[in-house]
């Protein structure tokens, strides 16, 4: 297939990266028909839905591209046997979760859900296809994805390509939209080559070719894995000088922005906090230690697991410093907590601090009043239900308020920030000092707040890595 020769591409999974993924490459690429499929009704519904603000996933600018390319040549549906029969090219953009069940229990990815794809494509497809792997999966995925299609006997030939993505939630579209690098496994034959060229002419309309990688498949899978485990030891790292800093009175601040300067190092991801959350870090160092144990690799297993207990304990010690503050004792204290989303600019929840935190206070029987700009409470609610510590009664008698932050910052004992969405900064908070129990306490989970200003309106300010 050479240059100009794609004209129809499908996504299968209209998630948090399938769907931003398509629409701009719907955008970029008028003369490509790209249709995202998925099994979930409500979700092609709402990615349909007339007014483009009601779509399921939240990223700044993405509404705005939805509008533009929707029904010209971005459809969004659930017919899947439909789109793989047409499409030249398949991306397969579904959720691999940790397994929760059986061997790699809490470790190695569940390929439940690729399997499925693998074998509908299998079945569907009459004539030749690419299919891509989009979901971040451990390495050799690809083989199997391989082995599954070859062995359908229906003389299709299949070409596997690997095109791991580097979005961050938040700033998904401008990652799509000016990419650091576009990455592309495929085969050293002729067919895989050919291949690799098809992919690599759709990201070439907009991303310059020096941008575009082209590997192995081996090492594409790799990379994704490693570049997730990279960011995340980094906040392990200055997480864990956060808790000297506490102790010695240095400033994490003040050494993050001395060593960030240090141009070996770089200034990115050293910013302390409650604990990293999202759906890939912990996911990819879990899936990275599965591999290296399934190797008999011990020593780089358990190097990589240090970076999940670290982020572990980071949660667990910020809960038990707001008990031990609050006269070890936060039963029947409401607690208000400012962000819910792993991450400002969001509303994706998955692996966040907040649910970890909460879980611990709402075990100390603490009353919890969440505000998040973009999470509603069925999906706070929902969020703790997942890890099924207590009963879903419980839970709901838990969390109290959800719709306005001065309604959930008013009588509390304290405050808990969660998550770095920069309205909490503008915030009149001299109003919620008045409003609350005295003494008031602010627990800055992500130092974005005034340390100076709060305590001169009368707050007991405590942040991360400082005194």
């Amino acid at each position: 297939m050479g240059k100009g020769m794609i004209t129809k591409i499908c996504c299968i999974g209209a998630g948090y990266v399938g769907g931003p993924t398509m629409t701009v490459i719907a955008q970029k690429c008028p003369d490509i028909k790209v249709t995202v499929v998925d099994l979930n009704a409500e979700r092609i519904l709402a990615w349909n839905d007339e007014n483009t603000d009601n779509i399921p996933i939240y990223e700044p600018g993405l509404s705005s591209i939805v509008a533009e390319a929707r029904d010209r040549n971005l459809f969004f549906s659930t017919e899947v046997d439909k789109a793989i029969d047409e499409a030249q090219i398949i991306f397969i953009s579904v959720n691999t979760p940790t397994k929760t069940y059986g061997n790699g229990k809490g470790m190695a990815a569940d390929l439940k859900y690729i399997e499925l794809c693998a074998r509908q494509i299998a079945r569907v497809a009459k004539d030749d296809k690419i299919v891509v792997e989009k979901s971040t999966l451990p390495v050799r995925t690809a083989e199997a994805i391989k082995n599954i299609l070859d062995s359908t006997g229906n003389g299709v030939q299949f070409q596997i390509l690997s095109n791991p993505e580097f979005l961050a939630e938040g700033t998904a579209v401008q990652d799509l939209l000016n990419p650091d690098r576009i990455l592309i496994g495929g085969d050293n034959s002729v067919e895989g080559r050919k291949a690799i060229q098809s992919l690599f002419d759709i990201y070439a309309n907009w991303v310059s070719p020096e941008k575009i990688l082209t590997t192995n498949v081996w090492s594409s899978e790799l990379s994704k894995l490693t570049a997730n485990a990279f960011l995340a030891q980094r906040i392990s790292s200055v997480n864990a000088m956060s808790e000297i800093c506490e102790k010695t009175g240095a400033n994490v601040n003040e050494v993050a922005k001395a060593i960030g300067m240090d141009s070996r190092i770089g200034p990115k991801f050293l910013k302390a906090s409650v604990g990293f959350g999202g759906s890939c870090f912990q996911k990819d160092i879990l899936n990275l230690v599965y591999i290296a144990k399934a190797y008999g690799l011990d020593s780089v297993a358990n190097y990589w697991e240090q970076v999940i207990i670290m982020n572990n304990h980071q949660k667990r010690r910020f809960s038990n410093n707001i008990v031990q503050t609050l006269y070890n004792t936060v039963a029947d204290k409401k607690i208000a907590f400012l962000g819910w989303s792993f991450k400002k600019d969001t509303n994706d929840t998955r692996e966040s601090a907040a649910i970890y935190v909460a879980d611990d206070l709402i075990n100390e029987q603490a009353k919890i009043a969440v505000f998040d700009p973009k999470v509603s409470r069925k999906k706070v609610l929902s969020d703790l239900d997942f890890l099924e510590t207590r009963s879903v009664k419980a839970n709901a008698d838990s969390i109290i308020s959800l719709n306005d932050p001065y309604l959930s910052c008013e009588n509390a004992h304290a405050i808990a920030v969660l998550t770095e969405w920069d309205e909490f900064i503008q915030y009149d908070w001299q109003k919620i000092y008045n409003s609350m129990q005295k003494p008031a306490f602010v627990f800055d989970g992500r130092n974005i707040l005034n340390k100076i200003e709060l305590e001169k309106i009368g707050f007991k300010y405590y942040g991360i890595g400082l005194i």
